[in-house]
């Protein structure tokens, strides 16, 4: 390992990530064969091109627009020839808290809000990096960016995308939030994860929605986590059946990752900023669905559950309450 990319690991652990690796970017993503498991001889723009087709984005247009620059980093970057891929666990260890009247918020929006945490110490590392190269060029993001992270996460050896779409780590299980750095620097590279889902099928079977309509495929349309945070129709434009199987979800969903058998052995992170509060780990729907939009906005000032906005989060919060048993 060459001394900058020993050094630069280095750092990302002292900065508190928790997982590291490199992936070499090709000069055209369609150079190689870029697919996933279980999706052979087909290329990255190929397999987004795709999905979208098929209309798995729901009303997410944003992914419409320049496929192409999403696909592929050296339109993000130009002369982009690595990815520096960074994993914060965010497993606390912790079961929610779900009583009677209580809704459902995903792990990850359990503590601080993620990108908040990821910014800092991107940017710490994105010096260090310029310290031993000075003459790279640098753009960082968590979940933030027209990258495909999670391709470039098993890419960079970190893991592998599981059949429910999101990366699986051999240490760490399903509870990696994920940032990157793009970066003109020629680093190392790491060996790609491999594939170790073998022929288990639990996150499929668990969906409540059924939206894996296939393994390694989601439609996010029917996916708890795009219904509850990204979706912005009022409640009457939602079909009565997923309002159904929502159940007391009200800000994502963690089923297909709860059942996942790498979660077994999980650390517990060591992040103070994933830690829960009363509120997210066990939310009361009654208190919730009496707040009004400035105390929503105080509330989760500092919280990713701010991206449902209040109307999309109360909304969650009436179908919670009306799926209570």
């Amino acid at each position: 390992m060459s001394s900058t990319t020993r050094l630069l690991k280095q750092a990302a652990l002292e900065q508190g990530f928790h997982a590291v690796g490199i992936a070499r970017v090709p000069a055209s993503t369609t150079d190689r064969d870029c697919s996933p498991s279980g999706h052979s001889h087909t290329n990255l723009l190929e397999r987004l091109q795709s999905w979208l087709t098929q209309g798995y984005h729901g009303t997410m247009e944003w992914m419409r627009r320049t496929p192409e620059r999403r696909a592929d980093p050296t339109q993000v970057l130009p002369h982009c020839r690595s990815i520096i891929a960074l994993g914060l666990n965010y497993w606390t260890g912790e079961a929610p808290d779900e009583r009677r009247g209580n809704g459902r918020i995903a792990r990850y929006a359990w503590g601080e809000d993620y990108h908040r945490v990821f910014k800092k110490k991107l940017k710490r590392l994105e010096r260090v990096l310029k310290s031993l190269e000075p003459d790279c060029v640098t753009r960082s993001y968590a979940d933030t960016g027209p990258v495909m992270e999670k391709f470039w996460a098993q890419q960079a050896g970190l893991g592998w995308i599981g059949k429910h779409s999101n990366l699986v780590s051999p240490t760490f299980g399903s509870w990696l939030l994920l940032g990157e750095i793009l970066t003109t620097a020629e680093l190392e590279a790491d060996e790609p994860g491999a594939d170790l889902c073998g022929t288990c099928t639990l996150c499929v079977q668990a969906c409540p929605t059924g939206a894996i309509v296939e393994p390694y495929v989601v439609d996010a349309a029917k996916c708890i986590s795009y219904l509850t945070i990204e979706y912005r129709g009022d409640r009457p434009s939602l079909d009565k059946n997923l309002q159904t199987r929502m159940g007391n979800r009200i800000f994502g969903c963690d089923d297909c990752l709860d059942v996942c058998p790498y979660n077994a052995f999980a650390p517990v992170t060591n992040e103070p900023g994933m830690q829960p509060t009363d509120l997210t780990q066990g939310p009361n729907l009654s208190r919730l669905s009496a707040l009004g939009e400035e105390e929503f906005s105080r509330t989760f000032a500092h919280s990713p559950i701010r991206r449902a906005k209040f109307s999309g989060f109360q909304r969650n919060v009436a179908i919670a309450l009306e799926n209570e048993p």
